[in-house]
């Protein structure tokens, strides 16, 4: 179960992230990334010893890639414990955007849960007893109001906003 769910959640995400590609765009916080992970932000990833070297092609970076998403991401959520794939899908996919305590927190807010960003016991029990269309729908709200609150914040990361919401909207198609 837990490698299926990952990698349903992992290739869905990677689409969301344009795939494994290198590239810096103006004004991005995390800076320079490759395959939506920032440098700025992991620089001690294995993989940008392999990208500086010129290989951004091969089988040992696309397997760097997906080991750092497993346990940076999915088992920092502690989305293996977590019963429907599709909660599984968005919470992570959430967590590589805007970071694991956020996006767990954001699902915690949209469970009734203390928002404490940890996926405890209380936390993944709730998850698996929601019902996932509903918990869809609340967690697009909950992210969406995030967003807003960033480019209120900051507005050069307006440029970001369609991009997000975009995203989050890709979250509802699924229902």
């Amino acid at each position: 179960m837990v490698a299926l769910s990952f990698s349903v959640a992992f290739n869905r995400t990677m689409s969301n992230e344009g795939g494994y590609v290198l590239h810096t765009v103006k004004d991005d916080r995390g800076g320079m990334t490759f395959a939506g992970i920032a440098r700025k932000y992991n620089s001690s990833w294995s993989g940008w010893q392999l990208i500086d070297a010129g290989d951004r092609g091969s089988n040992a970076l696309k397997k760097s890639v997906k080991e750092f998403y497993f346990t940076n991401y999915f088992s920092a959520c502690r989305l293996r414990d977590v019963k429907s794939q599709l909660v599984v899908n968005v919470i992570y996919d959430f967590a590589v955007n805007a970071g694991v305590r956020t996006a767990v927190r954001i699902a915690q807010q949209s469970i009734g849960c203390n928002a404490d960003g940890i996926a405890g016991p209380k936390t993944i029990g709730a998850l698996n007893e929601v019902d996932e269309d509903e918990f869809v729908c609340r967690y697009a709200l909950v992210k969406i109001k995030r967003y807003s609150a960033i480019v209120n914040a900051d507005r050069s990361q307006s440029k970001f906003l369609l991009g997000w919401i975009n995203r989050t909207m890709r979250d509802l198609e699924t229902l």
